[in-house]
């Protein structure tokens, strides 16, 4: 990728300034009646009540897949979590890794790929997220490295019923480039769709990836 994105005619089109990031689930190459306790004391492999399954159960085809759901009501799938950087100029994928999945590996994840683009870049730069990337420790962790978080605002009720309070407030909403962030990431849906419909990145094994694109957080 790296000698891809110096070509001299793609590195005129690339925003050193504005990016964008995003995670989205990849399926493993398994079936969930192969997710068996490790010590081999259930029958069927589905029973996960009172358990921590991801401790106590793992994939006989693909141990490095986890079993993992993105959102509240959807089916938990054995699956690995993909990772993508995007310049906001013209939406091209900057940076990429795949992680095992769980519900902090997308924060870690983006922190570290927008550390080495604001290295790169050598000036603050700006990143677009969805709410998922709201919470005060991440918002936080990138201002720590010059990444200003142009992160969606999380004001929804919390279970409890009680109205969240974003981590993003006035001062950073209150700036056109703030907006203009928040449209422009949405075409990072773009680079997933061609993942999984042109690049085949449906169903892989993380053992068959390519050592670049491994969890390196």
């Amino acid at each position: 990728m790296t000698k891809l994105l110096n070509h001299p005619q793609v590195e005129p089109l690339l925003s050193d300034e504005h990016f964008s990031v995003d995670g989205t689930l990849i399926e493993a190459w398994a079936s969930r009646k192969s997710f068996r306790a490790k010590d081999g004391s259930d029958g069927d492999g589905t029973n996960f009540h009172g358990q921590k399954r991801n401790e106590t159960h793992a994939s006989t085809t693909d141990p490095e897949s986890r079993l993992y759901r993105k959102a509240a009501g959807r089916e938990a799938r054995l699956c690995f979590m993909g990772h993508v950087t995007m310049e906001n100029r013209h939406g091209l994928a900057m940076a990429g890794i795949v992680t095992k999945a769980d519900g902090t590996t997308e924060r870690r994840a983006s922190q570290a790929m927008l550390k080495a683009k604001r290295k790169a870049a050598g000036h603050r730069i700006t990143a677009g997220a969805d709410k998922a990337y709201g919470t005060k420790d991440q918002v936080e962790d990138l201002r720590a490295i010059n990444v200003t978080p142009h992160v969606a605002q999380n004001n929804g009720p919390a279970k409890t019923g009680q109205r969240r309070r974003s981590a993003i407030d006035a001062r950073t909403t209150r700036h056109a480039s703030y907006g203009l962030s928040q449209t422009r990431r949405n075409m990072i849906e773009c680079i997933f769709g061609w993942g999984s419909s042109t690049a085949r990145c449906a169903r892989p094994s993380i053992a068959a990836m390519p050592v670049s694109l491994r969890d390196s957080c």
